[in-house]
């Protein structure tokens, strides 16, 4: 039996170690053609560990290793069922994308620089999966944020319209709905920094209130108490404001479009397994060891899960509403992404509502887990696709009719899986999660909350008429594309083959699967089946009619994300160079006037003058002035002595 530290040294290091040699041989050209199946084997390593914890390890294992013990920030990892399952779905996700990145980066311009942040990223977020120690989650967690700004910036010479969101030139206003690779880097660095400075506070007053970081460790409940209702909210809203800019909920959602900037292979990692997953994943976390069903008299806690709940499915309507209107592959795909992570967002944030137990786990956190580990592989499997897609037709937007389909055999075949087993359509893969998803929102009106159940049930809805969009209006039912490159991409092909196999395996786990039970059993719910088969027309219909042009100012109005870009690349802007502005013309200046100009220096003069006044030179004329203070002073004692 291996020894359980070094499968874990293996698991975070064997990446990052395996792509040094590339970045040290960033100037050859020979070495830095043969190197990346070096950081791939890295990656295959992490597979292989993160199997081996899956299959050998003991369950709900925790492994403690001294760092800062008086201070409580330890190297602590855990092998709980979310660990152990998302660990593989990681690794393995990450693994196919890589063996397709081959391919698809095979003469890139610094392939050095790809490689690291890739390996980098991957490592990163498997240190987020497996830490128990809030403290060691953040640095998983920064290292997404740098390493996702390396790779969605990596094509920083904006050099390529083919790599730019939006169209060239086309304006809204005031405002360009257009979006080079370098400003896609920066707005996605940017943005998350704005939620991970309140989510290290949030981690820092755990700490002060908690005596310790390590998740699994932390009295929850006496946390919430000793604090109150107020500080509950705060403390909660706090931590999630890093982890819904993560995930790139509503109103944080527009870095995850122009990210679409970056490589499809980063577009993959980043949506599927690692980045925006990350954020839903850590809210399930928390929530599996909060166990906020058994704390509804912790004061202040619901009102937190009842924002996050909403949070989640307005995000999710929002996301296929304006992926509804878009023709760029990738960023319909990311649209459809920020959707289903609002999804899971609402599932888990209902769990506060849910007792029903399977195998000792809380139903909504199964749903939400499982839907992102479908979510995972089918999501990446399209991002793949339209990758291939963009070099054999050399456009991000989507064009291919039904011959060019027939050509692209295996790509059109991926993209019909994918997404069938995606939307919830009867009997394919997600339909049983989502009619696990359907009974909790359902379960939610016993609460008085209708609401939950009517923007689940759209928001599948128009998620698989975009799904079928994608698929219909480049294969079937799209344009003819202006060139065609249809040959080679062997492992192009063989990643998004691997990746889409995935969901045939897990359909076939929620079949054996003790904790899935519910999942097949809300399956055979009439309710369930007639949403199914809502979805299946929603579905048809789209592949049939993929445009309507009586819709065509309604599909613009959704393509430019309901003007909320106006809010990142207008609003925000204008106001914070208006408040320098106030902050130069009259702060700075007033301060400057009071210290350097005009008070303080007004009243040293002053004072200065005065003394001058009195300073005469003799001797008498300063006895005088004594004197004279003298009598005043035993002037004053002598009237209070009189007074007494």
């Amino acid at each position: 039996m291996i020894d359980e530290w070094l499968v874990f040294l293996l698991l975070f290091l064997a990446p990052v170690v395996s792509s040094i040699p590339i970045a040290l041989a960033y100037k050859s050209k020979g070495w830095t053609e043969k190197l990346p199946y070096l950081s791939v084997f890295g990656i295959f390593v992490s597979v292989l560990m993160s199997l081996y914890i899956l299959f050998v390890v003991p369950k709900n294992q925790q492994f403690v290793y001294d760092w800062v013990p008086d201070l409580g920030i330890n190297i602590v990892l855990i092998t709980d069922y979310l660990s152990r399952y998302m660990g593989v779905i990681t690794a393995l996700i990450a693994f196919f994308i890589a063996i397709y990145g081959l391919d698809y980066m095979r003469g890139d311009y610094r392939p050095s620089w790809y490689w690291f942040f890739f390996n980098l990223f991957t490592a990163s977020m498997l240190l987020v999966v497996y830490s128990d120690n809030l403290f060691l989650l953040f640095v998983g967690w920064e290292g997404l944020g740098a390493a996702s700004w390396g790779l969605i910036g990596h094509w920083f010479r904006d050099d390529d319209e083919i790599a730019y969101v939006g169209v060239p030139k086309r304006k809204v206003g005031p405002l360009e709905l257009s979006w080079p690779p370098s400003f896609g880097g920066w707005r996605a660095i940017s943005t998350i920094r704005f939620g991970d400075v309140p989510m290290f506070f949030a981690i820092a007053a755990i700490w002060v209130f908690a005596g310790t970081l390590n998740i699994s460790e932390i009295n929850w409940e006496s946390l919430f108490l000793t604090i109150g209702c107020a500080g509950t909210i705060i403390l909660l809203v706090l931590l999630l404001l890093g982890l819904l800019t993560k995930s790139a909920q509503v109103p944080f959602s527009e870095w995850l479009m122009t990210a679409m900037t970056g490589p499809t292979t980063v577009s993959a990692l980043l949506h599927s397994a690692t980045m925006v997953a990350a954020g839903a994943f850590v809210f399930i976390k928390l929530t599996w060891y909060i166990k906020p069903w058994e704390l509804h008299h912790v004061p202040g806690l619901n009102y937190v899960y009842i924002f996050a709940l909403f949070i989640g499915l307005i995000s999710g309507l929002y996301g296929a509403l304006s992926a509804s209107g878009m023709l760029e592959r990738k960023v319909l795909l990311a649209a459809s992404t920020m959707s289903s992570l609002g999804l899971m967002f609402g599932v888990a944030a209902a769990s506060y509502w849910i007792h029903e137990e399977i195998a000792g786990m809380n139903f909504a956190l199964l749903v939400a887990f499982w839907y992102m580990a479908v979510h995972a592989f089918a999501k990446a499997s399209l991002f793949l696709v339209s990758g291939h897609l963009i070099h054999a037709t050399h456009s991000r937007f989507s064009v291919g009719d039904f011959e060019f389909g027939k050509r692209m055999k295996t790509a059109f075949g991926v993209t019909i899986i994918a997404t069938t087993f995606l939307i919830g359509m009867p009997p394919f893969t997600a339909y049983w999660v989502k009619s696990g998803m359907d009974e909790v929102m359902e379960h939610l009106i016993h609460h008085g909350m209708v609401i939950p159940i009517v923007l689940l049930i759209l928001t599948s809805l128009v998620y698989s008429a975009i799904l079928a969009r994608f698929l219909s209006l480049n294969f079937i039912k799209g344009e003819k594309p202006e060139h065609e490159h249809v040959e080679g991409g062997g492992l192009m092909k063989l990643g998004y083959v691997m990746m889409v196999s995935m969901l045939f395996v897990l359909v076939y786990l929620i079949f054996t699967s003790a904790e899935t039970a519910g999942f097949v059993h809300a399956g055979f719910i009439p309710t369930s089946f007639a949403v199914g088969m809502a979805i299946l027309v929603a579905y048809v219909i789209a592949i049939y009619k993929p445009r309507i042009p009586s819709l065509a100012k309604l599909g613009a109005f959704f393509n430019d994300r309901m003007y909320l870009p106006f809010v990142n690349d207008y609003i925000l802007p204008k106001t914070g160079f208006f408040v320098s502005h106030l902050v130069q013309d009259y702060g700075n200046r007033g301060i400057d006037g009071f210290f350097n100009t005009k008070v303080m220096p007004g009243l040293f003069e002053r004072i200065s003058k005065g003394i001058r006044t009195i300073q005469t030179g003799y001797l008498t004329n300063y006895v005088k002035i004594v004197l004279g203070l003298v009598m005043i002073f035993l002037v004053i004692a002598s009237i209070g002595g009189i007074l007494i």
